[in-house]
């Protein structure tokens, strides 16, 4: 009974300690309110908006006609399979990279992490430009593709290793701190009882960070479908075979084509539209869960 008095206590007094440090006066609050609503406003809805408008502006037949030619269809498409190739890999490389680093300790961990970072401080474009000196025409394995009559730059495969390239750490950066904070019980416990390592990750691991896995392939399929600089500097920029739809948008709107630029753009806006969408239900459902693991411990 004193335990439990004694840990009420502490969580009464927890929980008047977070009352007075977020309580502020009204006008602060509705202050930073304001600031906030204004800067999405300024920066978020108003171009968002914009998009969509310009869009439909020539009317519904000229959206979807913009939509609908062979080249649009041919940027939907490549966007569509670069994409799905590269969240698989990624999602297996993340699986591999985290379950490595979180679970065991070996000599390069660090090494291994400030690669898997490495993406985010480099440049997109300088990306591109390493695959252009290693696969490109006067790269270091030029000559021997062409001689067996490989294409990687100005093809399919150049894209989807750029796409890989700046995408590589949302996996990843998601899992590590979520196996980390599971530990090593479970795992323990499961190859005790006689599970086997395969075993052990789809019904132990797998299922403790599913959430946080099903936000990292989110944000790991916005990023593939949305990139521009890699995915320039290797695609060649061929019309109706190497562009994407971010580079189609570019190319419409350097030719004064404003109607089907903002169409396609408008596309990839509703697409990322979903991906806040889903990405907000992943949120919502971590917090629920998160809710009711609080509850049962209190009980």
């Amino acid at each position: 009974m004193a335990t439990i008095a004694i840990s009420q206590y502490t969580n009464y007094k927890s929980k008047v300690a977070h009352s007075r440090a977020t309580s502020e006066p009204a006008w602060i609050r509705w202050l930073l309110i304001t600031i906030t609503l204004v800067f999405l406003s300024v920066f978020l809805f108003i171009p968002l908006a914009a998009v969509f408008t310009e869009a439909l502006r020539k009317g519904v037949e000229t959206y979807f006609s913009a939509l609908t030619e062979p080249d649009a269809l041919s940027a939907i498409k490549l966007t569509l399979l670069a994409a799905g190739i590269a969240v698989p890999l990624n999602l297996v490389f993340g699986i591999a990279a985290a379950w490595s680093i979180a679970k065991f300790e070996f000599k390069g961990k660090s090494i291994l992490i400030t690669l898997i970072d490495l993406p985010f401080a480099v440049s997109p474009v300088i990306a591109g430009l390493i695959y252009v000196l290693i696969f490109g025409l006067q790269g270091w394995f030029g000559a021997w593709l062409i001689e067996n009559d490989y294409k990687i730059i100005f093809a399919l495969p150049g894209i989807v290793l750029a796409t890989i390239f700046v995408t590589v750490p949302f996996v990843a950066r998601e899992l590590i701190p979520l196996m980390q904070a599971q530990g090593k019980e479970e795992e323990e416990a499961g190859l005790v009882l006689g599970a086997s390592g395969w075993q052990i990750l789809w019904r132990i691991t797998l299922p403790n960070v599913k959430w946080g896995l099903l936000y990292g392939v989110i944000l790991t399929n916005a990023r593939a479908m949305g990139e521009f600089g890699a995915v320039s500097v290797v695609s060649g920029h061929i019309r109706g075979l190497t562009n994407t739809m971010p580079l189609h948008v570019e190319i419409l709107y350097n030719e004064y084509n404003y109607a089907a630029a903002f169409a396609v753009a408008s596309l990839l806006a509703f697409l990322a539209l979903i991906t806040v969408a889903l990405k907000s239900y992943v949120e919502w459902q971590v917090a629920r869960s998160a809710s009711t693991e609080e509850k049962t411990s209190e009980e």
